[in-house]
C-alpha cells in the first residue's frame, strides 16, 4: 500500500488524545518529511527512524515519504511518536497487516540501533487509548509493566523495531538485543512512622486528625524541635486510601514526571520540596514539554513546605490559585496544560530566622526588621487560606506517660474514615464529599446553615475584622469536621469556638 495509517498518543498535561500517523509514498524526489506541527524533537525523528530501520534490516522506501500527524492543527511534542512514524513509513512498501496496524497505538522513542527507549507518560497515553476504544498498544520493553496496569488492553513490550514489524506481519526476523531499561530508581525510604511517636503535642495531634478528616490546610509555627515535621510526615498515614480513579491520576502524574511505574499505589502521595525550589519546580513547566511540578505530584495527597519562611514570597503566592481551584494551568507558547492540584497544604515555619523568638529560655538575637521580613513572606492572602493555624511550643518531657493512651496512626485513621463517611452522607445530594470542598454560600445559607445563636461568635469576629468572609467560611468547614469527629449531626457553639481557636487563636 502507498498510504499506511496507525496511531500514536498526544498528551497535553494529563489530557491525552489519539493522533493519527499517516504515511504516504509518492513518486517524487526522494525525501522524508514530517508535517502536522511537530516540535524540534519530533522533527529530528527523521534521522532516528532512518538509522533505526537500517540497523534492523528494514530499509525505508527510496521515494518521497510524507508523514502527517493528524489533527494537523494541534502542536505535537516529544520523541514518543518515533515508533508510530517508523512503522507507518515501513508499511507503505512492506507487507503488513493493515487492519492490525490501523487498530494499534504505538508509543516509544527509537535509538539509532533500532531499540525502543522508554518515554514518560506511558500510563496516561495508554489510558487515553483505552478510552478511545484502542485495544492494542506497542510500548518499549521498559514501559511494559506500566502499560499493563490499564485493563482490557493487549500490550506488546517491544525490544526493537524489527520485533514491532514482525508483530504486524512483516517478513523479518528480529535480531536478539539487550532491552533498554529505566535508570535505577532511588529506593523508597523505609521509614516506619506512627502518630504515637509524637510526644507532648496532644492538641496538635488532634488538630492533624481534624485536618485529615476534613481535608483542611494547616500552618504550624513553632521553634525547632517542636515536632512540626514529625506531625506533617504522619498526616498521609491517617488519610483514607485513594479510590481507583484518584490512584490512577496520581500514578499518571508520576509517569509524566518520568518516574518508573510498576504498580498503582492507593496511598496518598507526600511531596516535600526544599525551600530553595523555584516557582517552576513547584508549579511545573518546561520550555517545550510541560512537566508537572510538586503541586501536581502532591494531588490527592499532602504538599509539605518545611521552613516556609525561607521560601521566596513569589513561590508561596503561586500556591494561592491552586488552593482555590484545585488545579494548576500552565501556559506556554502554543500550549496550555492543566494538571490536578487537589492537595492538602501543610506549612511549617519558625517564629523568626533563628527560631527562638518568644520562646521560654530562648535567646533570640534577630532584629525586629528581620523578623518582620521573615514572617512577611507568608502573605495575608495565603494565611487566610489556611483552615488550621497551630502555635507549637517546645516539648518539655522526653518520655510519654504510658498510663494515658496515645492516638496511633491506625486508630486515628479509623476515626478519620468514619468522619469522612458521615460528611459524605450529609453531602450526598451535593457535588461535594469532603468538608474542605463545600462552598461557603451553601454553608451559610443552605439547609445545614447554623442558627444565629450558634454562629454568633463568628459574626462578632467578622464585624471586628478578625476574620474575612473567606476565613468565616473556612471556620464553618472546620466546625463541621469537628462535629463529624464527635458524631454530631448539627453544629454547636462548642464546635464553632474550637474551630475559631484553630483558625485564629480566638476564644469564643
Amino acid at each position: 500500500m502507498t498510504v499506511a495509517r496507525t496511531w500514536a498518543a498526544g498528551l497535553t498535561g494529563l489530557d491525552g488524545g489519539l493522533v493519527a500517523v499517516e504515511a504516504d509514498l509518492s513518486n517524487q524526489t526522494p525525501g522524508f518529511r514530517i508535517i502536522g506541527l511537530p516540535d524540534k524533537a519530533l522533527g529530528e525523528a527523521v534521522q532516528r527512524v532512518h538509522n533505526a530501520c537500517a540497523n534492523n534490516g528494514l530499509p525505508l522506501p527510496r521515494r518521497r515519504l510524507t508523514v502527517n500527524l493528524s489533527p494537523a492543527s494541534v502542536p505535537k511534542q516529544g520523541s514518543a511518536f518515533d515508533v508510530a512514524i517508523a512503522i507507518a513509513s515501513l508499511a507503505t512498501e512492506m507487507r503488513m497487516d493493515a487492519m492490525r496496524l490501523s487498530r494499534t497505538m504505538h508509543v516509544g522513542e527509537l535509538g539509532l540501533d533500532g531499540r525502543l527507549r522508554p518515554v514518560p507518560g506511558v500510563l496516561p497515553a495508554v489510558h487515553a487509548a483505552a478510552q478511545a476504544g484502542v485495544r492494542r498498544v506497542v510500548v518499549p520493553h521498559a514501559n511494559r509493566a506500566e502499560a499493563e496496569l490499564i485493563r482490557g488492553v493487549e500490550v506488546l513490550g517491544a525490544v526493537n523495531l524489527a520485533e514491532v514489524a514482525a508483530w504486524h506481519g512483516a517478513d523479518v526476523v528480529p535480531v536478539p538485543m539487550e532491552p533498554v531499561t529505566h535508570e535505577a530508581a532511588a529506593p523508597a525510604a523505609g521509614e516506619d512512622v506512627d502518630l504515637a511517636d509524637v510526644i507532648g503535642q496532644r492538641e496538635a495531634v488532634e488538630a492533624m486528625v481534624a485536618a485529615a478528616a476534613g481535608g483542611h490546610h494547616v500552618m504550624m509555627c513553632g521553634p525547632p524541635g517542636a515536632g512540626k515535621t514529625m506531625l506533617a510526615r504522619r498526616l498521609p498515614g491517617i488519610l483514607p486510601d485513594l479510590d481507583d480513579a484518584a490512584a490512577l491520576t496520581a500514578a499518571s502524574i508520576r509517569s509524566l514526571s518520568g518516574q518508573p511505574i510498576a504498580s498503582i499505589s492507593h496511598t496518598p502521595p507526600f511531596e516535600a520540596p526544599h525551600h530553595t525550589a523555584s516557582v517552576a519546580a513547584l508549579v511545573g513547566g518546561g520550555s517545550r514539554i510541560v512537566r508537572p511540578g510538586a503541586i501536581a505530584r502532591a494531588s490527592e495527597g499532602v504538599l509539605f513546605l518545611d521552613e516556609a519562611g525561607e521560601f521566596p514570597a513569589h513561590c508561596l503566592d503561586a500556591l494561592r490559585q491552586p488552593l482555590e481551584k484545585g488545579e494548576i494551568t500552565i501556559d506556554r507558547a502554543g500550549i496550555t496544560a492543566t494538571f490536578p492540584a487537589r492537595f492538602q497544604l501543610v506549612l511549617a515555619t519558625n517564629p523568626c530566622p533563628c527560631g527562638d523568638y518568644g520562646i521560654r529560655g530562648g535567646d533570640c538575637a534577630c532584629p525586629p526588621s528581620a523578623i518582620r521580613r521573615y514572617l512577611g513572606r507568608l502573605s495575608g492572602p495565603l494565611l487566610d487560606r489556611m483552615d488550621i493555624q497551630l502555635s507549637l511550643t517546645r516539648v518539655v518531657v522526653a518520655h510519654a506517660d504510658d498510663s494515658v493512651p496515645r492516638p496511633t496512626t491506625a486508630s486515628s485513621r479509623v476515626r478519620v474514615t468514619a468522619a469522612r463517611a458521615r460528611a459524605a452522607r450529609r453531602l450526598k445530594d451535593t457535588p461535594w464529599r469532603v468538608n474542605a470542598q463545600v462552598k461557603g454560600t451553601w454553608l451559610r445559607t443552605g439547609p445545614m446553615a447554623p442558627p444565629p445563636d450558634v454562629r454568633r461568635p463568628l459574626d462578632t469576629a467578622l464585624r471586628s475584622g478578625a476574620l474575612t468572609l473567606r476565613g468565616y467560611d473556612r471556620v464553618l468547614r472546620v466546625a463541621w469536621t469537628l462535629a463529624d469527629l464527635e458524631e454530631e449531626s448539627r453544629l454547636t457553639p462548642a464546635h464553632i469556638g474550637r474551630a475559631l481557636y484553630l483558625k485564629k487563636g480566638i476564644a469564643a
